[in-house]
């Protein structure tokens, strides 16, 4: 059996550390970069099997801007997706994350966030609706999301679920 590789793309150093030791322990292959350019070259070189990735790197949004990336690279579309924040995920048990997250931007208390993170805890879809530095308003699909500072009693089960899977929610 092929060792699993997992790509973390953060730009703190500590970080990468702490969660390649957990991902190694547990008989992971790790690669990591710490910032969206290099994280795409490496992922296109390495085809990991899953994908950790910071939000705020170079900018506020290049977490963002790397999971876009590889989402509208075939080769990465059935790649899970998690990225790392410690911005509030809210919750729903409303199957189109992407429905529930426009719903929020018509609320006038959530109107103006930058950024809206979703996921179904039924489902476990998962999503982010964000406004880019045009403001434009931008919509993301992902597979989860990390807590920082991480928990490996969380990270683990998350990632061995994902990759149980082997299918992606990126059809959100």
């Amino acid at each position: 059996m092929n060792t699993q590789k997992i790509l973390i793309v953060d730009d703190d150093i500590d970080i990468i550390n702490v969660i390649s030791t957990i991902l190694e322990n547990e008989g992971y292959e790790v690669f990591s970069a710490n910032n969206k350019d290099e994280g795409l070259q490496l992922a296109r070189e390495i085809h990991p099997d899953l994908a950790i990735l910071d939000v705020m790197m170079t900018t506020h949004y290049e977490g963002f801007e790397l999971a876009e990336a590889l989402v509208n690279e075939q080769a990465f579309r059935n790649m899970p997706i998690l990225m790392q924040t410690s911005i509030e995920v809210f919750t729903t048990t409303k199957e189109s994350v992407r429905e529930m997250a426009r719903e929020f931007r018509q609320d006038p208390k959530y109107k103006e966030l930058q950024v809206i993170l979703m996921k179904d805890i039924v489902s476990g879809k998962a999503g982010i609706d964000y406004r880019n530095d045009d403001g434009k308003t931008i919509w993301l699909p992902v597979d989860g999301f990390l807590k920082k500072p991480v928990d490996s009693k969380k990270l683990l089960p998350e990632i061995k679920e994902l990759l149980g899977k082997k299918v992606s929610f990126h059809s959100n």
